[in-house]
């Protein structure tokens, strides 16, 4: 299974150096996602990831930044909606596009249109309170069933290493996290236990064993 990491949704201090360090440990892909960040806010903070790993790095917001840096990709969301035209960047590389999905229903709208999408929220949500898990098990099997949950689609929303045989089950291709590795760092600063998360996520996403959903 895929493991994507999010950023947080604000800065902390010692962001980029975390970041840099998990693209060492192997992390595939990142996606920065900062809703309240300005412009030029963005565009320091990408700076500041180290270019080798710009290629493994999406952007949800601010997509002419990829005339700037040598990104993989854009992501598409309630506050960005459309993929944007003239297409960026120029010339003939071509970007990943993504996309947040909030209901199967728009998972099967959308589906022919992205490269991969995100389905939120399939557990209770770490880094935001309030926001529930949105679908029964018995939904997400029948989704599963019907191919609309499949390789395609990834799982958010309360990912723990614990969760994710439950989400292999359901027939994700991977899982989008940020809470289980993220809270701790953003809340007090301590990013001396980063890579312990990280290798625990990643460890449960190879493990092709067989578990029942929970």
């Amino acid at each position: 299974m895929k493991l994507i990491v999010i950023t947080s949704g604000c800065f902390f201090d010692g962001e980029p150096e975390a970041i840099n360090r998990l693209f060492g440990y192997g992390m595939e892909t990142l996606h920065v996602r900062k809703p309240q960040a300005s412009f030029e806010g963005t565009r320091r903070f990408v700076e500041q990831i180290d270019a080798t790993f710009h290629p493994r790095t999406v952007i949800h917001d601010y997509y002419e930044l990829t005339r700037l840096f040598h990104l993989k990709g854009i992501h598409l969301n309630r506050r960005n909606r459309n993929v944007p035209r003239p297409c960026f960047p120029p010339g003939d590389r071509e970007l990943s596009v993504s996309r947040s999905c909030h209901s199967l229903e728009e998972v099967a709208a959308v589906s022919a249109g992205v490269d991969y999408m995100f389905l939120s929220p399939v557990f209770d949500s770490i880094s935001k309170a309030g926001y529930k898990q949105g679908y029964t098990p018995e939904q997400l099997c029948d989704a599963r069933d019907r191919g609309l949950v499949n390789t395609r689609v990834m799982a958010l929303g309360g990912i723990t290493a614990e969760r994710i045989p439950a989400v292999r089950h359901y027939g994700f291709g991977g899982v989008a996290v940020l809470g289980a590795l993220w809270t701790e760092a953003v809340t007090d600063g301590d990013t001396d236990e980063l890579r312990q998360r990280f290798d625990a996520l990643r460890t449960a996403c190879r493990d092709d064993g067989d578990c029942p959903a929970k």
